[in-house]
């Protein structure tokens, strides 16, 4: 049996796969609205109750009478959340024993002992008010309790030079993409010959364990960042880094260099490297941004047109293009005279400047040329690469010498392999009703000639509105039904129960919604690289239009590259029509990446739109940690 047509698949296959959709319209759906996408059959989604074939029991039957009608349910997708810090707690400061206390009482007639001055300021550390997170004030109570401790930030009646160096770091937290304001320590100040010595020992005690406090925090925030991810959205899927605190204290007193050990422990790759030197960069510039330029288009501007903004259009990209896209245009700008006339000269102008921002080349000025053109103001660039910074914490130190990284801001995927990027590509992502999560996980399998395993998400929210009309629908639409692992015909189940054991799947063919293979990296989300026969999209701009899951441009390539083989092997693989799965050599990470700020290959830092909000949302959790953090005792 045909399954659809081409045409038909060209008009609405909106979207490849669907993570964890939102509930859709009945009243928008169209018959080829289905034609998505989704996990494979090994990867079928389960919800609620179980089959029955009696009707007279609530669920879903097969060859059971009709049923009244009644409201049709939904998935919801993930939600964004109201980040909430980790909370603050007042270190434990009385455990720390007082040495002079209870200490043993001296022999008089023992031979007298210098008096250890640390240990008698000691004491007061029990007076002590820091307030932590509790893994920092673990770490704290474990340090101070032990009395073969020594102090680490005071000698000699004074705050020393590692207390100084510290102090200088945590005062530098925003060269790499912190907020000092999280870090501040007041060091005391006071002439140590003249203050009284029970006020000069207690407030050197506060400060001894609230730099403590400080240095520590600044410690697991360079490693795995500020924020708990998952708290920002059901869209961020990590596992957070677990940043032992313990040995810290002892090694920064035993380190001859405190500013080194405090600086090794942002990330070293490349990228981190690359995103602080940008910020760097741009705070060394003036915050004003005097040379922005404002391009007034309405619509769009075609080669041969006419726009009273013409002129601007070629001062931004005097001002935004490269110096090697300059040269190259050198005789066209250096001719231009401020005429509204849009010439094949210009045309060529724009279409290098478009290839250079990674936009389609065809000369067309809209939207997204404009934005490329005017570009951000520092301000907001500074806040991408802050976020960007933070998230990057979120990953490995290390990406690996062998990868693939997508951008979903960018709607590019990049492979890596020896340390090197080898391809990249156009991709497609979810639309905003349909995001695509953020995380990591492992590439294992190319499969062939993919089935289409229909999510329950959208068999649910999608499918049984058609179904309860006409459940008839997918026998003629070519899919294959099971109930329970049993083959049966769509039009004898019983669609107004729960779907929990019914799977639905679409035959491999030319007209399959996954094309001719997909890439996959089992996963939660039901979220994975693959074909599509949809390729106009690849030719957009912005390319958030699928259910989640990452349509590739050049999906051979990508599966030469990640198994290690070449294209016409795997043509060979297609050609044969089978399903096959085949595994990839050897595992290696895939990064399904949010950046809104992110070096090229090249070390440029690109910038891209926010187009799921999520820098939004990151940001007003980050502005909440520093506001718990700054709380008063």
């Amino acid at each position: 049996m045909k399954l659809v047509t081409k045409a038909a698949v060209s008009v609405l296959a909106l979207s490849c796969c669907m993570s964890a959709a939102g509930a859709t319209s009945a009243n928008a759906m169209t018959l080829m609205d289905f034609i998505r996408g989704g996990q494979g059959r090994q990867q079928s989604t389960q919800v609620s109750a179980p089959l029955t074939a009696n009707p007279g029991q609530a669920g879903l039957g097969v060859n059971a009478p009709a049923q009244t009608k009644e409201p049709l349910p939904t998935v919801s997708a993930p939600q964004y959340y109201t980040y909430k810090p980790e909370a603050m707690r007042l270190v434990a400061s009385n455990r720390f024993a007082d040495p002079v206390v209870t200490g043993a009482v001296a022999d008089a007639s023992a031979t007298p002992v210098a008096v250890d001055t640390s240990a008698s300021q000691r004491r007061y550390l029990t007076e002590a008010r820091v307030m932590a997170t509790n893994d920092v004030a673990k770490a704290l109570e474990a340090y101070y309790a032990d009395q073969s401790k020594p102090l680490v930030w005071v000698a000699d009646n004074v705050i020393n030079d590692k207390a100084k160096a510290a102090m200088a770091v945590l005062a530098d937290a925003g060269s790499v993409g912190l907020d000092p304001a999280d870090y501040a320590v007041q060091a005391p100040s006071f002439d140590p010959a003249s203050v009284d010595p029970t006020m000069r020992d207690r407030a050197l005690m506060q400060f001894e364990l609230a730099l403590s406090g400080k240095v520590l925090m600044f410690v697991q925030d360079t490693i795995r960042g500020r924020l708990d991810p998952n708290k920002i959205s059901g869209y961020h899927d990590f596992k957070r880094k677990d940043v032992n605190l313990t040995p810290v204290l002892g090694l920064l007193h035993a380190s001859p260099d405190v500013t080194a050990y405090l600086n090794s422990r942002s990330p070293s790759n490349q990228e981190f490297i690359e995103l602080k030197a940008e910020l760097a960069k741009l705070r060394g510039e003036s915050s004003s941004d005097s040379a922005h330029i404002t391009i007034s288009l309405n619509g769009i501007l075609k080669p041969g047109g006419s726009s009273p903004e013409m002129a601007n259009i070629v001062n931004a990209i005097q001002h935004r293009g490269s110096d090697a896209l300059k040269v190259k245009n050198a005789v066209t700008l250096a001719a231009y005279k401020g005429t509204p006339d849009y010439t094949p000269e210009l045309v060529s102008l724009v279409e290098d400047f478009q290839k250079e921002k990674g936009l389609t080349s065809d000369g067309v000025i809209g939207q997204s040329s404009v934005r490329a053109m005017v570009g951000e103001n520092n301000d907001t660039k500074i806040q991408k690469l802050v976020i960007a910074m933070e998230q990057l914490r979120w990953l490995p130190d290390e990406l690996g010498p062998r990868y693939v990284f997508i951008n979903q801001p960018a709607f590019m995927v990049y492979y890596h392999n020896n340390n090197q990027e080898q391809l990249s590509m156009r991709v497609v992502v979810g639309g905003k009703q349909h995001q695509t999560f953020f995380f990591e996980n492992q590439i294992q399998t190319v499969e062939f000639n993919p089935f289409w395993g229909v999510p329950q998400s959208i068999i649910i929210n999608e499918m049984l509105p058609k179904l309860r009309a006409d459940p008839n629908y997918l026998d003629r639409m070519g899919y294959q039904v099971e109930v329970g692992g049993h083959a049966v015909a769509s039009s004898s189940v019983d669609w107004y129960g729960s779907t929990k054991n019914v799977s639905v799947r679409q035959p491999p063919s030319s007209d399959n919604a996954l094309g001719e293979l997909k890439i996959l990296f089992p996963n939660s989300h039901a979220i994975y690289m693959h074909d599509t026969p949809e390729k106009s999209f690849f030719k957009k701009d912005m390319r958030a239009l699928s259910h989640g899951c990452v349509r590739l441009a050049d999906p051979r390539a990508m599966a030469a590259a990640v198994l290690n083989t070449t294209v016409d092997d795997v043509a060979k693989q297609i050609a044969t029509g089978q399903n096959k799965a085949v595994a990839v050599p050897q595992k290696f990470p895939i990064y399904i990446a949010y950046f809104t700020a992110w070096p090229n290959k090249d070390g440029v830092v690109q910038y891209f739109n926010d187009v799921y909000d999520r820098d939004l949302a990151t940001q007003k959790a980050l502005d909440a940690t520093t506001k718990a953090r700054t709380a008063q005792i």
